[in-house]
């Protein structure tokens, strides 16, 4: 399906890696531009050096997502380059672990700072040329704010919280033509998931516990076939849907666990 997406300007926070990196790659391989944002330069620049390869074209910008001045001088760096900005992906986040019993006012705080707070301040910079624009917004979000996870209160918070902004902001931006959606994950294999599953004693069979629970095929969703779906919902061929949180997760989140 051809999404339209030629030379439009996309904004990827997390887009280097996992998730994210799929994300651009998938808007490359569409024509549109991701422009990424992370902490780490050279995650960034190995993340445009990979797409430039696949014959796309990508930018990108090093900025602290925790420090909403950084969030500012991002997106004033993308409309500098660009003079324009067609859409926005909220990516960048972390399960950090921060629980209830054995957490703390700082960390459950620094976390928010983390996961949701630049989802808004993203979003909130980058309106005004998505109002010129009438371009979409997509949020990637997590089945933790439904089904809950154990030991990590702040992370479910966020999601919880990434998942009411996206039916805010539907219902805020709709006299701008602005649609916002989101894509929740549930088990997607990437590097940080990685590091999670390393931390079992024996991560294999851990692994194989958790492929068993996922209905559709036991196997993980790829970060591809969420990028696809973010995609679809930021073109044009979504062009009546807004306000929704679609599940990518294979059945995960809702499907009976007696399958």
């Amino acid at each position: 399906m051809q999404l339209n997406l030629t030379k439009k300007v996309i904004i990827v926070s997390g887009g280097a890696k996992g998730i994210g990196l799929g994300i651009c790659k998938v808007l490359a391989t569409e024509g549109a531009i991701p422009f990424i944002i992370g902490r780490s330069t050279e995650d960034n620049l190995a993340a445009v050096k990979e797409i430039e390869k696949m014959g796309g074209q990508a930018k990108s910008v090093t900025a602290e997502l925790t420090n909403p001045a950084e969030c500012e001088k991002a997106v004033k760096q993308v409309i500098a380059e660009f003079g324009h900005i067609d859409g926005l992906i909220n990516n960048a986040g972390v399960n950090d672990g921060v629980g209830l019993e054995k957490g703390n006012y700082e960390s459950f705080v620094a976390s928010l700072h983390k996961n949701l707070i630049h989802y808004y301040l993203l979003a909130q910079f980058a309106l005004p040329e998505l109002k010129k624009s009438k371009g979409a917004i997509v949020n990637i979000s997590s089945k933790t704010a439904e089904t809950g996870q154990g030991n990590t209160s702040a992370y479910a918070a966020a999601n919880g919280g990434r998942n009411a902004l996206t039916r805010e902001w539907a219902v805020e931006l709709l006299k701008y033509g602005i649609r916002v959606n989101a894509v929740i994950v549930a088990e997607c294999y990437t590097p940080l998931y990685e590091n999670w599953i390393k931390t079992f004693e024996n991560p294999t069979e851990k692994l194989q516990q958790i492929n068993a629970k996922i209905p559709l095929e036991n196997r993980m969703t790829t970060a591809e076939e969420i990028a696809n779906m973010a995609v679809f919902l930021l073109s044009e061929r979504s062009s009546h849907t807004t306000g929704q949180l679609i599940y990518v997760d294979g059945g995960y989140t809702h499907l009976d666990r007696a399958l």
